[in-house]
């Protein structure tokens, strides 16, 4: 009997550390999917330099629609393509790949690719934060119960699934504002971008504070990810 329950505690003591490394990952290959393509339709001709413009005039729909994007490929065409690939790869592995031996180191592996074919720069930031996590899927961290108050734990162990959601809400709200620049009830692009920014800032939180709950979830062994 005993052996029996510890495999299900066993498997949802990964899961929501998993569930949340997954998301950044996601994200990070979301931005090579979105870079690339835009990359794509400036068709087959030759980069500027290292540094790009992902959205090029013609594709471009607002004044900071942009997406800059660092590569070593000297054409958009191919840059775009490889972005585009690599994204994919990067997407397919966290969601099925990650929770593996070396599935971080992975993780970083694609995503330093996708930065160098013209993924995006800003998606770094999620490259890393997701690799940190990921290194923790089968070490869930247990400092959170020394600082915060056990029922607070408990709601965050409950409530992590929402924040992860939330956070993937607000990712896609933020990447439609920085390619169309459409924000409800607001006409000043400098406005629109500093919502894109709050929005990107927000999305970190809302995970930051998913993984709190996650890990308080995965050492308690009572993580709802199994409902999920």
């Amino acid at each position: 009997m005993r052996t029996n329950s510890a495999a299900p505690a066993a498997r949802r003591e990964v899961n929501g550390t998993k569930a949340v490394a997954s998301a950044l990952g996601v994200c990070v290959g979301v931005s090579g999917l979105d870079h690339g393509f835009f990359e794509a339709l400036q068709g087959n001709t030759a980069t500027p330099g290292l540094i790009v413009q992902a959205i090029g005039p013609a594709q471009r729909m607002w004044i900071h629609g942009t997406e800059e994007a660092f590569t070593i490929v000297p054409n958009f065409l191919v840059t775009g393509i490889l972005a585009m690939a690599v994204g994919l790869l990067t997407i397919a592995w966290s969601i099925s790949f990650i929770d593996r031996p070396n599935g971080s180191r992975v993780l970083l592996l694609l995503g330093g690719l996708m930065f160098l074919v013209g993924g995006g720069i800003g998606m770094l930031v999620f490259l890393l934060f997701g690799w940190a996590v990921a290194r923790r899927i089968h070490r869930p961290l247990t400092s959170w119960q020394s600082v915060l108050p056990a029922g607070a734990c408990r709601i965050l162990a409950r409530a992590w699934p929402g924040l992860v959601a939330l956070g993937l809400v607000l990712y896609a709200f933020a990447l439609e504002v920085a390619i169309v620049g459409v924000v409800p009830g607001v006409s000043d692009p400098d406005q629109a971008l500093i919502i894109c920014w709050s929005a990107l800032l927000a999305m970190l939180a809302a995970l930051g504070v998913a993984l709190v709950g996650a890990s308080a979830g995965d050492v308690a062994g009572a993580s709802p990810a199994h409902s999920m």
